[in-house]
């Protein structure tokens, strides 16, 4: 069991203690459930599928990077698949407040970074921010997503945002978390390819500024991230962040990066170089690479 996990674990009542137990000891655990293993649990504890998405908020929230608020924040986003995906706030020291991530974001990016392509619950320990609602409003769910709070009956993102603006008043029919493919050539070495790929199923249809990060672990793994455009412009998660929370979630150091590729469209009307770079070097990368984007 990754070490981040044992003081939520201890906090968990039974049955649900011993039900998880052997998920969370299994090497290949990433945060994420498979829809047998949802089932297991569900049977061996027999709760209801709300229920135990509340029950397991601790070890999301467990999940958690802050150095800056010690304030721990866990989500679930459970997908059309039947699969679920934990999420948790993410702080960076000695950058600017905004490269922080939110739990939701970080639930929602974790599920879309691995293939799934629609979600229809988000749980969550506290009220979703409003940064969080614009977020949840680009997606192809809609305002009808569920969201489930601790001691409150499920509502949807409809009841915590009223009049809703997203993209479709910007005549935008392109949703975060549809699959796209933007075709931009492959080319360099398998980091660099892995940045490109990343770049090429980003969602940025408001600047059309397509990106990606990869990034190259201790252990040798390449982990990418894409760009999540917003059509309020703040909430939208760089390429970075996105890298970032997939990392975190398969519990690895976010301060052990041994290499970084950038890759965005040339000249375009935005650019993630500046940010991008300067938090790497926060986290103590101190090799980091840039491509432009061409197609193939």
């Amino acid at each position: 069991m990754h070490p981040r996990f044992h003081s939520a674990f201890n906090q968990l009542a039974e049955p649900l203690k011993s039900a998880v137990q052997p998920i969370l000891e299994d090497n290949r655990f990433q945060a994420l459930l498979t829809p047998d293993q949802i089932a297991r649990l569900r049977q061996q504890t027999g709760m209801e599928s709300d229920a135990l998405a509340l029950a397991l908020l601790p070890l999301a929230a467990a999940c958690a990077v802050v150095p800056l608020s010690r304030f721990n924040v866990g989500a679930i986003a459970r997908g059309v698949s039947g699969h679920w995906y934990f999420g948790a706030n993410m702080e960076f020291l000695h950058t600017p407040m905004q490269q922080t991530v939110h739990a939701e974001q970080s639930a929602i990016t974790h599920a879309w970074l691995r293939g799934e392509t629609r979600l229809e619950t988000i749980t969550v320990n506290y009220t979703p921010c409003g940064h969080c609602r614009q977020f949840m409003n680009e997606m192809n769910s809609g305002t009808g997503i569920r969201i489930s709070l601790p001691d409150r009956a499920v509502s949807t993102l409809a009841d915590y945002l009223p009049d809703a603006f997203g993209p479709g008043d910007l005549a935008i029919e392109e949703r975060l978390m549809d699959q796209v493919d933007h075709g931009y050539r492959l080319e360099g070495d398998a980091l660099t390819q892995a940045a490109i790929q990343a770049a090429s199923a980003s969602h940025a249809p408001y600047t059309r500024a397509h990106s990606g990060v990869a990034l190259l672990t201790p252990s040798g793994h390449i982990v990418s991230g894409r760009y999540a455009e917003n059509a309020a412009f703040n909430p939208s998660l760089p390429p970075l962040q996105s890298a970032l929370i997939l990392l975190n979630m398969q519990g690895e150091d976010i301060q052990q990066i041994q290499r970084a590729v950038l890759a965005e469209a040339e000249n375009a009307c935005i650019t993630q170089r500046d940010a991008t770079f300067a938090t790497l070097s926060a986290l103590g990368c101190q090799v980091m690479d840039s491509v432009a984007l061409s197609k193939g």
